[in-house]
């Protein structure tokens, strides 16, 4: 091998276990041995001999945390063991149940050991290793199924992409929190909002949403924390219980919060932690703690209640292990919630504010949401200005008028809330709150369902709503232009070019080249998907207008009622309720959007710019094998679900998306699940795939 060539892997060996040891130092010790500075030339230099020699870029390499290519989608993967949920509650008392629990199904009065542990509020996420590299990661799904998220994990600069440990085992499936701490939450939100970007709710929000990005390379932009805290399956490593588990995590550089606390320490020493951190809030302590009886885990839910507010992450509650493996095993689980372990979650933080205005919301679906206005408060931590009075209903039932001194809360410490109006300190003039009848944005007539809380904007391409309603338009089940996706659709109405559905087809190649990111052949590409949608089916066409309680079922029903569009748009009150599976409510709603000028009007514009919606030929009564029948599907079929689907409706029936008393037939495929029982309880029959088929052709 040429000495320069030599030279220049030793150096890139070199500089991975240097970079790899300062962020260990930074972001898992919270230690940094070195400046900011000294570390960036460090990482340069990797990057600069990596790019030059891509021949030695291992798979551990630091570098691989700023990005891989963007994906499509996520892929679905199975959990080697599943991922439970716990069993909540509010109070600490419940601990003292959970004890008597755990003791009457062992059989035994001998006192329990307890892990006892933070519970941190953010994303559930599962991390693989393999003989010590990191080569997978799953968040938790339904417990059973997980999204593969492996290109973003591997930018957590908390997790490891190698470690290092005298027992490195076969197998290692770390399970643990994804979260974002207060400081990178609040830069992130500074960042977002120079950006003229809408700024996060919360934290965890932000972690999920981070998680879940499909461009790995914003993912890497964005600070997150893993912090380990549980097992999967473990193969070439003998541990005993979740404190040594914690113990070896820790030894082989995975973030842990730490064990403040061992069984032969005097409970005193979780008050004299509390108290020098609350003092001099610089460094996190360790948090966990062994706790030798109930009475003692429920010292510890209080010793971490008065450290939440001043933790640099989010936590709502604690969580009580039984520290053994071995009493772990024994006691199973029950459903999806294991007997060994339950939480104690922290009754919401709340402040007493003023409401300086009360104003009104449209949401992304039309729905009108009152807000109040407050004088900044500090509750657990946030700074809030703003909170939500959900419906006029709920602001009836508690009087809030603007001038009104209020208690308020973060509703799972999340959104914020008023609870309670202290109608002494009203002043003397206030009035009761009305909400507008019509839209704040559009000023159009806005419409509340009888029996139902919210009033709602039911104009499809009203300011508000217009850019959900125009991905909705055109998504792959609607209109189906396949290269109008979600960020384009943005910019589209952001430019001013789109304000409503006929806009699409209005477009020119001219105009799409003005934008920022289009260049000759995206733009013809586009033009060609918009040209390619005008020729769609009456059900595709009705289902993409948006009309509320609409979906594509029901659209399929219409086209085969109609027709043709003429005659829906004619439709009389009468016909639509005679129409099976067209209830009161959904015909209230389509003869709403009929009898709205400026809704007809696009539509007519729609068909003046060349949409054509072909005519339906209905197969003859007797083709129809399955008319009138409710077909749900579950589990993998050997076709698509999409198009098993089409051929159940093809055919006259309808499959809705659960099992209930008005199921027929349950149609099964591999890996069934919830359904199946369901149908099973309710005496549904039950079809594979062979005997489907073989109803359909007898």
């Amino acid at each position: 091998m040429n000495k320069d060539i030599q030279n220049a892997q030793q150096r890139i060996e070199e500089l991975k276990q240097e970079v790899s040891k300062h962020d260990h130092q930074y972001y898992v010790l919270d230690e940094p041995i070195i400046s900011d500075f000294e570390y960036d030339k460090l990482f340069s230099e990797l990057m600069a001999l990596e790019t030059k020699y891509p021949q030695f870029r291992a798979e551990d390499s630091p570098t691989l945390r700023v990005g891989g290519q963007a994906i499509d989608k996520f892929e679905k993967i199975s959990h080697s063991e599943p991922m439970l949920s716990l069993q909540n509650s509010y109070s600490p008392e419940d601990i003292l149940e959970f004890d008597d629990r755990v003791k009457k199904f062992l059989k035994s009065e001998d006192p329990i050991l307890y892990f006892c542990e933070p519970k941190l509020d953010g994303l559930a996420l599962e991390v693989i290793y393999k003989n010590g590299l990191l080569v997978g990661g799953l968040t938790r799904g339904d417990g059973k199924v997980g999204e593969n998220v492996f290109e973003n994990v591997k930018t957590i600069k908390t997790l490891p992409l190698r470690i290092n440990s005298p027992q490195t085992p076969e197998l290692l499936e770390v399970r643990g929190e994804v979260v974002m701490l207060k400081k990178d939450f609040k830069r992130l939100n500074e960042h977002q909002v120079n950006s003229n970007l809408p700024p996060f709710a919360n934290p965890r929000n932000a972690a999920a949403g981070t998680i879940r990005q499909l461009d790995p390379k914003i993912t890497a932009s964005r600070p997150l924390t893993f912090i380990a805290y549980a097992k999967g399956l473990l193969k070439g490593l003998n541990i005993s219980s979740q404190a040594d588990l914690m113990q070896n995590f820790s030894d082989m550089g995975i973030k842990t919060l730490g064990l403040a606390k061992k069984e032969t320490d005097s409970p005193l020493i979780l008050e004299e932690i509390a108290k020098n951190y609350i003092k001099n809030p610089k460094r996190t302590p360790p948090l966990c703690a062994i706790c030798t009886s109930a009475t003692e885990a429920i010292a510890y839910y209080h010793f971490i209640g008065k450290l939440r507010p001043h933790l640099p992450f989010d936590i709502d509650g604690v969580v009580i292990k039984v520290n053994s493996f071995e009493l772990q095993e024994a006691l199973g689980a029950i459903a999806r919630n294991p007997r060994w372990a339950t939480a104690a979650k922290f009754e919401p933080e709340k402040a007493t504010t003023t409401i300086n205005n009360i104003f009104t919301q449209v949401g992304r679906t039309g729905a009108l949401t009152p807000v109040a206005e407050m004088e900044p408060t500090e509750v657990g931590g946030v700074t809030i200005t703003y909170a939500t009075l959900h419906n006029q209903d709920e602001i009836d039932r508690k009087d809030i008028r603007i001038g009104d001194t209020v208690i308020v809360q973060r509703a799972g410490d999340v959104i914020p809330e008023v609870i309670e109006v202290l109608k002494e300190k009203r002043p003397k003039k206030s009035k009761p709150f009305i909400m507008p009848n019509t839209c704040p944005v559009c000023s159009h007539p806005v419409f509340r369902e009888e029996g139902e809380a919210k009033s709602y904007c039911i104009n499809q391409i009203c300011p508000a709503i217009i850019k959900e309603s125009l991905k909705h338009f055109a998504s792959r089940k609607a209109m189906n232009i396949d290269k109008l996706g979600d960020k384009i659709v943005n910019q589209l109405v952001d430019a001013g070019l789109v304000t409503r559905f006929s806009d699409i087809y209005r477009l020119t190649k001219e105009k799409l080249l003005t934008l920022e990111r289009f260049a000759e052949k995206s733009a013809q590409n586009l033009i060609d998907s918009i040209e390619a949608s005008k020729k769609t089916s009456l059900a595709r066409f009705i289902y993409s207008l948006g009309i509320r309680y609409v979906g594509e079922q029901t659209g399929l029903v219409l086209q085969n009622h109609f027709l043709q569009l003429d005659n829906f748009l004619q439709t009389k009150p009468e016909e639509l309720i005679e129409i099976r599976d067209i209830g009161p409510k959904v015909a209230a709603s389509i003869l709403r959007s009929l009898e709205d000028k400026e809704f007809i009007s696009e539509i007519k514009s729609l068909v003046k710019l060349g949409v054509d919606i072909e005519e339906v030929t209905l197969p003859k009564s007797e083709e129809l094998k399955l008319s009138g029948l409710n077909i749900v599907i579950t589990g993998t079929l050997p076709v698509g679900r999409d198009e098993a689907k089409k051929l159940i409706q093809s055919l006259g029936g309808k499959s809705s998306g659960s099992v209930s008393k008005k199921t027929d037939y349950l149609l099964t495929g591999d890996s069934s699940g919830s359904k199946l029982e369901k149908a099973r309880e309710l005496g549904v029959p039950i079809l594979n795939w062979e005997q489907f088929n073989q109803l359909i052709s007898s």
